[in-house]
C-alpha cells in the first residue's frame, strides 16, 4: 500500500468506524472523513474519468474546487450525480459510484479516445460531423448525445423536503478561517448581529489540525476550537458550517446553501442573507502546475495533501514528492514530514531556493517534466537545472503553483478583478462599498496578517454602522510562515506527455496554443473554443493558469489579457435547494382574493386562473347545471344588479412628476392630459406594434396614477414598465409599486347599482357628480373607511368598481349585498362576467393573442396620430400590419339559435370544404347568451370588418361539427352605450 491512514493525527473519531461502498466494494472510514479522504486512506486514488479522453483521475484538491473526483451518491429519488467526493461527509451506509466510464472505472472502453486525441483537439466539434450530411441526425447527433454529460440524474421524484429562509444581520462573514474567525470575534464581542458562514463541516480553515504554529500558548488547531466555543456562547452570533455563499446580489443580499448533516429533517436549506455589511474571508486557492502527466491519480495540490494529513489523518502516499515554485513547497514538505508522511523529493523551480531541511533530496532550479503511472502515480521525471533528467519513484506528488484569492463573490455584480504583480494573482475590484475582503482572500501572506486583517475589517465595517468594535487582539504567532509568491511558472517547457490546464474538460497546453494560432486568443473566445473553465468547477483551478499561458503566447501581461466573467453560482446548487417547498401542489403559491371567504359563504364554485382561485359561479338551490347559475347571474346583472370580485386584476401605483409623460409613451393613446379624477382605457403595445395588454388607468393626483392590468399579466406588465423606467427613460421621475394584494376590489353592475352603492358610499353619486370614467377617493360608512371609486364597466351596464383596503373587503361586500337585497342583487362569477363581456364585445387575452394590433380589434382610432413617439409606434407602421385582409374582430351568431359552436372552431367560407386550407379565422370566445337566446361568439376573421352580415361555416374539426352562422358586429347588447352612461 502507498496511501494509508496515519497512526495518529487528524480531526476524526478513530473510536468509531463507518462502513460505505464505492462501485459496490465495501470500505471503512471514520466520522470526520470525507468520501475522498476515506478512499485515499483505503489506498483508492482512482475515483473518476475525465470527460473527453476518459483518462484516469484522482482528487487534486481537498475542497470545493475539485474537478476530478466527481461521483454519484445515493439511489432512487435521492440519487445525486456529479457530487464532489472531497465535499461528501462520510456517513454509515453511504453508497457511491464512479461516473463517465463503461463497463467499469478500472477498465473503461472510453479511454480509446486518448488514442484518438490528435483528432479531438480544441474546437474539433466545429470542424467535424459535416459529411455525409444525412449522418448528422442518424449517427453523429445520437452518439454525441449519448456521450454528453458525466453522471446520470434520477428519473424518480426527490422524496426529501427543502426550505428557504431569510436572515438579517449587521455583518456577514463568508469564510471561517483565521481572518473570518478574527472578524467574527471582533463583531461578536461588540454585540453586533453577526453571521459566519463556512463551506466545510468544521469551521477553522487552515487552522484545523495545525499543531506546528502557535498563537500564544495555543496551537493553531486549539485556537480555532476556543474561538468557535466563544462564538457559540454569543446569542447574537450565528455560525453556519457546511454553508456555501454562492452569490452576491443587489441590495447586499447573499445567497447561501446549507448542507445539513445526516439525520436532519432535510438535506439542504437555502438562505437569503440581507447584510448591512459583509466581509469575504474566503481564503486562496492553490494553483496546480502545468507539466506532463499532471493529471495522474496521486498528483494533487500541496494544500490538499496537507489537509488530508492534518484534518483526516491520511497520508496520500508513502513516497510523496513536492514540486513548487515558491516557499510554499518547503513549508508543505516540512509539515507533511512532521505529520508522518514519507517524502521522496522536493523540487523547486527557483535556483536560489533555500534547502527546506527535510530528509528527502532537494532539487533547486529543477522542474517535473513528466509524471508516470497510468491509474496511479509511480514515478516522476525531474529535469535538473543542468538539463539532466532523473526518474524518481513517487506514489504521490504535492504541487504548488501559487495562490489565487477566492474573489468570485466580489465580482458577481460586474466588478473586474485586477492583476497584482506583487501577489502574482488577481485581486478583488476596489471600492466595493459595504463589502470588504480580509485575509488571504485579500492577499495576506501570513497567519498573523490574516488575523489582524480580519479583526480590522470587522471593526471598520461596524464603525460605518455606528457600532463601536475594537479590533480583537491576538497573541503573537510562533512558527508563522509566509506564502510570499515568486515569479509565476505558467507551464513547464517541453512536457513529457499532455500537460493539463483544465482537468475535467481535458484542456491541455497544446489546446490553448491552438486557440491562439487559430485566432481565438481573447480570453473569452479561448474559453469557448477550448472549453477551459466551463466544467462543473468553473475554472477555479484552471482559469488563472490559462490566462498566464495566453499572456505568454501573446506577449502580454495577465493584466492585459484579463479574466472571464464571474457569475453566480460559486459552486453548483441543487434544484432541490432552489425549489425549497415549491413542489407538488405547492410548486407555486395559491393566491386567494381578499373576497375569497365572502365568495365561499355565498356558495361559490372556484376555478383556477393562473395562481388565483376565482369564483366561477354561485349555484342556488334547485340549479343542477352550471349554465343555469350563469344564465341567472347574467340576467340579474342586466335587469337588477350583481356584485363581482375583481380583486385579481393587477394594480400598479405610478408616482412621480413625470408619471403622465411616462404613461403617454407607454400607451398608444393619449394620457398626458388626462384630468385628475378621471380614468381612461389604455392600449399598451409591444415594440413590434402588437397589443401587449389593456386596462384602465386612473389619475388620482397630478403625480399619482393607478393602472389596472389583466390578471394573468400583472407581473409581466410591472416588469415591462420597470424596464422602460430603468433602462430606456431613466431620466424620468417615475416610481412604480404593485398594490394588487393591498386592495379588495369589487364590481357593482346593473341598473340598480347606483341606488345600492349610495347606501354604503358617502356623498353624491349622481351621474353628474360621478360621470362615466370618473375615478376618485371616497369614504364609506359615514367616513369610517376610506376607499377608491371608479365608474368603469366591463359588463356594459351602469357599473362601479369599489376598492377598499384588503382587510375590509369582505365587510364591504357583505354591506353591499345587504343594501342590494331589496333590489334583487346577486353575486356573479367569472363565467357570467365572460357572458356579459362577450355580449358587449369587450376583449380579453383570448382576443389579445400576441398577433393583433389595435386596428385588428376595431380600436384603430385610439392610436394617437399626434404623439411623436410611444412604444410600438414605428413598427406599427409596417406594411404587413396595415394590409387589407388582416384578421379583424367580428361577432358570430348561428343561423339556427338551437345550434351552437365552441371556442377554437375555424371560420370557413359558405360552401367551402372543411379543411385548414380554407381557414378564414377562428372563434376566440363563445358562450350562450340568455339575452340573445343563442350561442354567440367573437372571432378573428380575415377582412372581418367588411364582412358583417356574411354567412359562413363554423367548423369544429375535433368534434366533426359544422355550424352555419353569420358574421356581425362584435357588440350584441346596447351598441349605443346608453346603459353605460345611465
Amino acid at each position: 500500500m502507498s496511501a494509508s491512514r496515519l497512526p495518529q493525527g487528524g480531526r476524526i473519531d478513530r473510536s468509531r468506524q463507518i462502513a460505505f461502498t464505492f462501485d459496490g466494494r465495501a470500505y471503512q472510514g471514520h466520522p470526520g472523513d470525507t468520501l475522498a479522504s476515506a478512499l485515499i486512506a483505503n489506498d483508492r486514488l482512482l475515483m473518476g474519468r475525465s470527460f473527453k479522453y476518459h483518462r484516469p483521475r484522482g482528487p487534486v484538491t481537498a475542497g470545493a474546487a475539485e474537478p476530478n473526483a466527481l461521483v454519484t451518491i445515493g439511489s432512487g429519488g435521492r440519487r445525486q450525480a456529479n457530487t464532489r467526493a472531497t465535499m461528501v461527509e462520510l456517513i454509515e451506509g453511504l453508497a457511491s459510484t464512479s461516473q463517465n466510464r463503461w463497463p467499469s472505472l478500472d477498465f473503461d472502453i472510453g479511454a480509446v479516445n486518448g488514442l484518438l486525441s490528435p483528432f479531438l483537439s480544441a474546437g474539433f466539434y466545429y470542424k467535424t460531423f459535416m459529411w455525409p450530411a444525412p449522418f448528422w441526425e442518424k449517427v453523429y447527433e445520437p452518439l454525441i448525445r449519448r456521450a454528453a454529460g458525466l453522471g446520470r440524474a434520477s428519473h424518480e421524484a426527490d422524496p426529501d423536503a427543502y426550505e428557504k429562509l431569510w436572515a438579517h444581520c449587521d455583518l456577514l462573514i463568508v469564510g471561517a478561517g483565521p481572518a473570518g474567525l478574527a472578524a467574527a470575534l471582533t463583531a461578536g464581542r461588540a454585540g453586533a448581529r453577526t453571521i459566519l458562514l463556512d463551506e466545510n463541516p468544521q469551521a477553522g480553515g487552515s487552522l484545523l489540525g495545525d499543531t506546528g504554529r502557535h498563537i500564544g500558548a495555543e496551537t493553531a488547531d486549539a485556537f480555532a476550537d476556543a474561538a468557535l466555543r466563544e462564538l457559540a456562547d454569543m446569542p447574537h452570533v450565528r455560525v453556519l458550517p457546511r454553508t456555501t455563499a454562492f452569490g452576491w446580489y443587489d441590495d447586499m443580499v447573499f445567497g447561501a446553501v446549507e448542507r445539513l448533516p445526516a439525520g436532519s429533517p432535510m438535506p439542504e436549506r437555502l438562505w437569503r442573507v440581507a447584510a448591512r455589511r459583509a466581509i469575504l474571508a474566503t481564503g486562496a486557492e492553490e494553483r496546480p502546475l502545468v507539466f506532463g502527466g499532471n493529471d495522474v491519480p496521486g498528483v494533487m495540490t500541496a494544500d490538499a495533501a496537507l489537509a488530508y494529513a492534518r484534518r483526516h489523518g491520511v497520508a496520500v502516499g508513502a513516497k510523496v514528492a513536492v514540486f513548487a515554485q515558491s516557499d510554499a513547497g518547503a513549508h508543505a514538505a516540512r509539515a507533511l514530514e512532521a505529520a508522518g508522511v514519507g517524502l521522496a523529493a522536493v523540487i523547486d523551480t527557483r535556483a536560489e531556493a533555500a534547502d527546506p531541511g527535510v530528509s528527502a533530496p532537494f532539487f533547486p532550479g529543477a522542474v517535473v517534466a513528466g509524471a508516470w503511472g497510468g491509474k496511479r502515480l509511480r514515478a516522476v521525471t525531474v529535469r535538473l537545472a543542468s538539463g539532466e533528467e532523473r526518474i524518481i519513484e513517487a506514489d504521490a506528488l504535492a504541487m504548488s503553483g501559487g495562490f489565487s484569492p477566492r474573489i468570485h463573490l466580489a465580482c458577481h455584480r460586474g466588478g473586474k478583478p485586477r492583476w497584482s504583480e506583487a501577489h502574482s494573482a488577481f485581486l478583488a475590484p476596489e471600492a466595493l462599498g459595504p463589502l470588504s475582503l480580509a485575509g488571504s482572500a485579500n492577499g495576506a501572506m501570513t497567519l498573523a496578517e490574516c488575523l489582524d486583517e480580519g479583526a480590522r475589517a470587522a471593526s471598520a465595517a461596524l464603525k460605518d454602522l455606528g457600532i463601536a468594535a475594537p479590533p480583537a487582539h491576538f497573541d503573537p504567532v510562533e512558527g508563522d510562515v509566509s506564502a510570499a509568491p515568486a515569479r509565476p511558472v505558467w507551464r513547464i517547457a517541453a512536457p513529457k506527455g499532455k500537460a493539463f490546464v483544465d482537468y475535467q474538460n481535458d484542456v491541455h497546453l497544446a489546446d490553448l496554443g491552438l486557440a491562439v494560432r487559430e485566432g481565438f486568443a481573447h480570453v473569452e473566445l479561448a474559453k469557448r473554443y477550448t472549453t477551459n473553465g466551463m466544467a462543473t468547477d468553473q475554472g477555479k483551478l484552471s482559469n488563472v493558469n490559462a490566462i498566464g499561458i495566453l499572456a505568454e503566447a501573446r506577449g502580454l501581461s495577465p493584466a492585459e489579457v484579463g479574466t472571464t466573467t464571474f457569475r453566480p453560482f460559486y459552486t453548483p446548487v441543487s434544484f432541490g435547494a432552489l425549489t425549497g417547498a415549491a413542489k407538488g401542489r405547492d410548486f407555486q403559491p395559491v393566491r386567494r382574493s381578499p373576497l375569497h371567504g365572502w365568495a365561499e359563504r355565498n356558495g361559490a364554485r372556484f376555478v383556477e386562473t393562473g395562481l388565483w382561485y376565482r369564483s366561477a359561479w354561485f349555484p342556488r338551490a334547485g340549479e343542477t347545471h352550471w349554465r343555469e347559475s350563469v344564465d341567472r347571474e347574467a340576467r340579474t346583472v342586466r335587469e337588477a344588479a350583481g356584485l363581482c370580485d375583481v380583486s385579481t386584476l393587477g394594480k400598479i401605483e405610478i408616482f412621480g412628476a413625470d408619471a403622465a409623460a411616462f404613461l403617454d409613451r407607454i400607451y398608444c393613446n393619449g394620457f398626458a392630459k388626462l384630468p385628475v379624477g378621471r380614468a381612461r382605457y389604455g392600449i399598451m403595445l409591444r415594440e413590434d406594434g402588437m397589443i401587449y395588454d389593456d386596462g384602465t388607468t386612473s389619475r388620482l393626483a397630478e403625480d399619482h396614477f393607478v393602472m389596472t392590468t389583466t390578471t394573468a399579466l400583472a407581473a409581466g406588465v410591472l416588469a415591462h414598465l420597470e424596464f422602460y423606467v430603468q433602462t430606456v427613460w431613466p431620466e424620468l421621475d417615475v416610481r412604480l409599486a404593485s398594490s394588487t394584494d393591498q386592495w379588495a376590489q369589487m364590481a357593482l353592475a346593473g341598473p340598480r347599482a347606483r341606488d345600492i352603492l349610495s347606501e354604503v358610499v358617502d356623498g353624491d353619486l349622481s351621474a353628474e357628480a360621478v360621470p362615466f370614467m370618473a375615478a376618485r377617493a371616497v369614504t364609506l360608512f359615514g367616513g369610517r373607511l376610506e376607499g377608491r371609486l371608479f365608474r368603469i364597466s366591463f359588463s356594459g351596464e351602469l357599473a362601479y368598481e369599489i376598492a377598499v383596503p384588503a382587510g375590509y373587503g369582505e365587510a364591504v361586500a357583505d354591506a353591499l349585498m345587504a343594501a342590494g337585497a331589496p333590489h334583487g342583487i346577486c353575486p356573479y362569477g367569472a363565467e357570467a362576467l365572460g357572458v356579459l363581456r362577450i355580449e358587449k364585445g369587450h376583449v380579453t387575452h383570448a382576443e389579445i393573442n400576441g398577433t393583433v394590433t389595435a386596428a385588428d380589434l376595431g380600436m384603430g382610432r385610439m392610436v394617437s396620430r399626434t404623439k411623436s413617439d410611444f412604444v410600438g409606434k414605428h413598427m406599427l407602421e409596417r406594411e404587413g400590419l396595415t394590409a387589407p385582409g388582416r384578421p379583424a374582430l367580428v361577432g358570430v351568431q348561428p343561423l339556427d339559435p338551437a345550434t351552437s359552436f365552441k371556442t377554437g372552431s375555424h371560420i370557413l367560407n359558405k360552401g367551402a370544404d372543411a379543411t385548414l386550407e380554407n381557414d378564414q379565422g377562428y372563434v376566440t370566445s363563445s358562450c350562450f347568451s340568455p339575452h340573445i337566446g343563442s350561442t354567440i361568439g367573437l372571432a378573428l376573421v380575415a377582412g372581418g370588418a367588411e364582412r358583417h352580415g356574411e354567412e359562413v361555416l363554423v367548423w369544429n374539426g375535433l368534434a366533426g361539427e359544422v355550424t352555419p352562422a353569420r358574421l356581425c358586429a362584435p357588440c350584441f347588447v346596447d351598441p349605443d352605450n346608453r346603459r353605460l352612461h345611465a
